[in-house]
């Protein structure tokens, strides 16, 4: 359950999309080729005493950096709520965008799923378009793309049809 800091109190999250799982399939890969490096480093120069300096230090730098690929995926999600969407971009080690915009400014959501492989795994991307031109929300690897938009734009219909409150 997420809770938001500066929700209403009339304010009620509905649904979060979060990444896929095969968004992490990159951060498995990058850490398969670390370990075959460092098996591969140890095969060759097993018998320098300087490779046990080398290896801990690029096991440390390995580590950090599959860290910080692990967060920049795991922390990129739109949080729809019934006043707004909220989409979190994590574009980087403490470089993140949030932005933000109200049920009544969505215009259309998009999905598409692309390849055999994202079509038999059920995932791609879901596009939200706003109003606005410079706040169209695109979030790849997003798990049952078709679903997510139906339901985001049942939110925003239903939504739309309530009277507002004073705010």
């Amino acid at each position: 359950m997420i809770k938001l800091q500066n929700m209403r109190e009339w304010e009620v999250v509905e649904k979060v999309v979060r990444r896929h799982w095969m968004a992490f399939l990159n951060v498995w890969g990058y850490a398969i080729l670390s370990i075959a490096f460092v098996i591969s480093l140890y095969l060759l120069f097993w018998f320098q005493s300087w490779v046990n300096l080398t290896v801990i230090i690029y096991t440390m730098v390995a580590i950090l950096l599959l860290f910080i690929l692990w967060l920049n995926s795991e922390l990129d999600m739109y949080i729809v709520t019934n006043k707004r969407i909220i989409w979190v971009d994590q574009i980087s080690f403490l470089d993140r965008q949030v932005s933000e915009c109200s049920l009544k400014d969505v215009q259309e959501v998009n999905s598409n799923t692309k390849w055999l492989f994202a079509n038999l795994l059920n995932y791609w991307s879901l596009t939200i378009q706003t109003a606005w031109n410079a706040s169209n929300f695109h979030m790849s690897i997003v798990p049952d793309p078709l679903k997510c938009a139906r339901q985001i734009l049942n939110i925003v219909d239903h939504n739309k049809k309530k009277p507002t409150l004073e705010e």
